[in-house]
């Protein structure tokens, strides 16, 4: 895993441009199954895999898109280490696209890029791209801009 350090939210400006990538992390079936308890969609493309095989056009189970989207918080933990803040706010999400379905059993990872830093009354607001990549595939599952409000400490 590589990481961007900033002493404080302060410094988050000269974060700008810079990206970090995280460790691999598999998604299998039990994760998906567990997601799927906790959404309520037991769609057939995630939870049968005898007919995902047999009947879909993914060859396997995939997991939900928003199951991808919900590990973004996961997958990034750590790329971004900035000392004296008392909390990180999930801010939002300014855009997310699902770009190719993630295989029950597939590994995937997280880049970040910080895209902007700016100053508020309540701390900085960073705005980041994520790019969560499947192990081995051409395209990307997920890619989306994230939002997070750091608070000085």
């Amino acid at each position: 895993m590589t990481a961007i350090t900033v002493t404080s939210p302060a410094y988050l400006a000269g974060a700008v441009g810079q990206s970090a990538t995280g460790d691999w992390r598999v998604v299998d079936q039990e994760r998906i199954d567990l997601f799927a308890d906790a959404t309520d969609d037991h769609q057939w493309i995630h939870v049968d895999p005898e007919r995902a095989a047999a009947e879909s056009p993914f060859g396997g189970p995939v997991a939900h898109g928003f199951l991808t989207l919900a590990l973004v918080p996961a997958l990034t933990a750590g790329l971004l280490d900035v000392g004296g803040t008392a909390m990180v706010v999930n801010y939002g999400l300014d855009r997310v696209r699902f770009l190719q379905p993630v295989l029950a059993g597939s590994r995937v990872r997280a880049t970040t890029v910080v895209e902007s830093a700016e100053p508020t009354p309540q701390g900085v607001r960073v705005s980041s791209t994520v790019t969560v990549e499947i192990e081995g595939a051409p395209r990307p599952a997920l890619v989306a801009r994230t939002i997070a409000l750091f608070v000085p400490a």
